[in-house]
């Protein structure tokens, strides 16, 4: 029963939660107006089909194509690519009456769209609006008759975008941020959702197994959001301490969410190897074995703890233009108090351990809550001078630690870096697919084109392209059967096909970044209206579209084959590499800091470990796909990706124990941290080196014999407090040690079996 009262009132927490920041919603609305508007504008001095047509695809590219985030530098865009537009648009159009000129030509423009996003994102959008209008006057067949009309549809359409971006669908960056913010925090209360319902079912319940698996879901959402708030950092903040407070902050709250999730599951199943929430689903492992009586005693209370906390999270419903009101500000202050008093509570020493970690996971969750209200709280004009922003400015390392450092950065790959790389595949492709198509279709050869340079669009390697294009093969099968359906519905009534035009221009761009099936779908459906409106559509040129679509991925994979190939596996190699080197760099930091020592900013390289994890989760979908035939591959793969992640979570863990060490808390007098932590250091090493082939003969990495009992942390006089931190430390470092070496196993590096 308290499922179902939860549920209707949870949906606009869920739609807001899918869709951070309604970043996805916004693009979707922008586009659909940016093109009524166009359309309203032509049509009302009577404007022909063509013109129409012309005017709506390019509305449609002038708004999507733009990525920078502050509206100066996207106004700078849209300005520059009026005169691009017109130049592509007159020589298309000059072109068209010539076949193989024109076709040279496209390959020539593809070639340089694609070569100049070096220059940045300003070049990439500009090298868009260069191929899409091209591409927009061979779809349309214009002449330079029509010039006139198309030059002030072209220019009606870019008024449009602008229009729209900088008045009637204006959102400011600080804007953005606060509700990716909102959607961050709905995130972590979805999250705890389904931990109270496995703290509730027990053990053995299909209600508890399946909110485990939610719960994994959840927890990849959650990482997806703050990953978004960073990248949104630096043109949403005033300055960058209090980015780098903000981001602090939030990376705190992640962490203590997940460390509380994976603390509980093990604490419902004792029995099951349970390390981390892995962002690929995989079931709870079931036990037989039953809970310690004092365990299950202590479950109710656990749950009601976590309501608590839920109660906490849960943003004011009262009050939807604020992330807070004071009633519930203060109601989640006392609750967070509360929590927070369990971190030093002497009554949880009668508790089994695994109930006090659980506790105080909670705690530190309340703590790092509480941390991150009062900073995005403190947020505004007036968070710049706030204590936890000095502060914040007092960590960071001399460099500082920006939001715009450490993404991952694609390493040139026998000295060709890779813009030249997939411009010299996307041209090779398109030369193909121009030949391939006028021998198919001499009328539609352009879709070939077309499917080659998207399906190259986003992919780093053989076997992304390969997935890719699968995907877009079955979004266009699906896509031409509805276009034909809807297209005998609406007959030769032209303003139900470009309403229809409209809603599947929302739903290409609503399901973009969701699947790319569906965007492919929304994209032919769209197709086949515009054929509608231009009088042309039979079921043999749906049937040519997909034949044309298949042979554009059959071209753009022959390309990405032989002209300087850029296999999966070596791409992936590089992409290990890299993250075991930045988690390396973090615990090196993180022990500094434990021991006593300088280790400067952990936030940098905490970040920089999460956005290389992230790169070589998006590298290895070609090989965990289900449709892989490769199923050791993809059996490996995934262990390879759980056993970072646990890795990549006790890491994280480690820099926050070091970041909030009270300052009387000294771990360098114990031997077996020390010792531990030098043995990691040298396993990764020596797995680093193997990765990179720097060895002939396999190092054997070192095992060691586990963690002490009862560390002896400043003699018998030692505080509670002191020697709960250094059992911490102990524990995340034996978990980082056990998958460092269960990870050399899967690689096939050997370990020592000896002590």
């Amino acid at each position: 029963m308290r499922r179902a009262r939860v549920r209707p009132a949870g949906v606009r927490d869920r739609f807001l939660a899918s869709d951070p920041g309604l970043l996805r919603l916004l693009s979707a609305l922008s586009t659909v107006c940016s093109v009524l508007l166009t359309l309203g504008a032509l049509a009302a001095v009577d404007a022909s089909v063509p013109t129409l047509v012309t005017g709506a695809l390019t509305a449609m590219v002038s708004t999507v194509a733009i990525t920078e985030h502050r509206p100066h530098d996207q106004a700078l865009t849209l300005a520059a690519g009026v005169p691009v537009a017109l130049v592509v648009v007159v020589i298309g159009s000059a072109l068209t009456p010539y076949r193989v000129l024109a076709d040279v030509v496209f390959v020539a423009v593809i070639f340089a769209a694609l070569y100049i996003r070096r220059l940045g994102p300003r070049a990439t959008t500009l090298g868009v609006f260069a191929f899409q209008l091209f591409f927009v006057t061979q779809f349309v067949g214009t002449r330079l008759a029509q010039l006139p009309h198309l030059v002030a549809a072209v220019l009606v359409a870019f008024a449009g975008s602008a229009l729209v971006r900088f008045a009637l669908l204006r959102s400011p960056p600080e804007r953005t941020l606060v509700r990716l913010y909102q959607a961050f925090r709905l995130r972590l209360a979805l999250m705890l959702d389904p931990l109270i319902e496995v703290a509730e079912g027990g053990p053995g319940t299909p209600r508890a197994e399946r909110a485990a698996d939610d719960l994994r879901r959840q927890a990849a959402r959650l990482h997806a959001g703050a990953l978004m708030i960073q990248s949104r950092l630096e043109t949403g903040t005033p300055d960058r301490g209090v980015a780098a407070t903000i981001q602090r902050r939030v990376a705190e709250a992640e962490t203590a969410a997940e460390r509380l999730a994976v603390l509980v599951l093990r604490l419902v199943w004792p029995a099951a190897d349970i390390d981390t929430l892995t962002r690929h689903p995989t079931p709870v492992h079931r036990t037989d074995s039953r809970l310690d009586v004092r365990v299950a005693a202590s479950l109710p209370a656990l749950a009601s703890k976590l309501r608590a906390l839920r109660a906490a999270v849960r943003p004011d419903r009262s009050r939807p233009g604020r992330t807070d009101s004071t009633e519930a500000g203060a109601v989640g202050a006392k609750v967070c108090d509360r929590l927070l008093g369990h971190l030093d509570d002497e009554r949880l020493s009668d508790a089994p351990s695994v109930v006090q970690d659980a506790v105080r996971s909670a705690g530190d969750f309340a703590r790092a809550l509480s941390d991150l209200h009062l900073t995005v709280d403190a947020h505004a004009p007036s968070l710049r001078d706030a204590p936890e922003a000095a502060r914040s400015a007092k960590e960071r390392d001399p460099q500082g630690s920006g939001p715009q450092e450490d993404v991952v950065r694609e390493r040139e790959v026998r000295h060709v870096r890779p813009t030249t790389r997939t411009a010299l595949q996307v041209a090779a492709g398109s030369a193909l697919a121009v030949v391939g198509g006028e021998l198919l279709s001499p009328q539609r050869w352009y879709w070939a084109v077309f499917t080659c340079w998207v399906v190259f669009i986003s992919t780093s390697s053989t076997g992304d392209l390969l997935v890719r294009g699968y995907r877009r093969l079955v979004g266009t099968v699906t896509g031409v059967v509805a276009g034909l359906a809807l297209a005998a519905l609406i007959g030769d009534r032209p303003w139900p096909a470009f309403a229809l035009v409209a809603l599947s221009v929302f739903g290409m761009y609503y399901t973009a970044t969701v699947s790319y099936t569906l965007m492919s779908f929304f994209v032919t459906t769209m197709i086949g209206m515009l054929y509608a409106l231009l009088h042309t559509l039979t079921p043999g040129v749906l049937v040519v579209r997909i034949e044309e679509t298949a042979l554009g991925i059959a071209c753009g994979l022959a390309a990405a084959l032989l002209v300087l190939p850029a296999p999966t596996r070596e791409r992936t190699d590089r992409l290990l590499h890299e993250v075991l080197e930045r988690l390396r760099a973090v615990l090196a930091r993180s022990l500094a800091g434990l021991c006593g020592e300088p280790g400067g900013d952990l936030l940098g390289p905490a970040r920089a470990l999460d956005a290389a994890l992230d790169g070589l989760r998006l590298a290895v979908q070609p090989l965990i796909t289900p449709l892989s035939p490769l199923r050791s591959r993809r059996r490996t793969a995934l262990a390879v990706l759980g056993l970072l992640e646990t890795a990549a979570l006790h890491t994280r863990s480690l820099a926050g124990t070091a970041e909030l060490m009270p300052a009387g808390v000294r771990l360098g007098a114990e031997h077996c941290l020390v010792d531990m932590a030098g043995r990691i250091d040298r396993n990764l090493a020596a797995l680093i080196g193997q990765v990179t082939g720097g060895g002939v003969d396999p190092v054997p990495l070192e095992r060691g014999p586990g963690t002490t009992a009862r560390p002896a942390v400043g003699g018998e006089g030692a505080r509670a407090e002191d020697l709960r931190t250094t059992r911490r430390v102990l524990r995340h470092l034996e978990r980082v040690d056990q998958s460092i070496q269960d990870l050399a196993r899967t690689l096939g590096v050997p370990v020592r079996d000896d002590p």
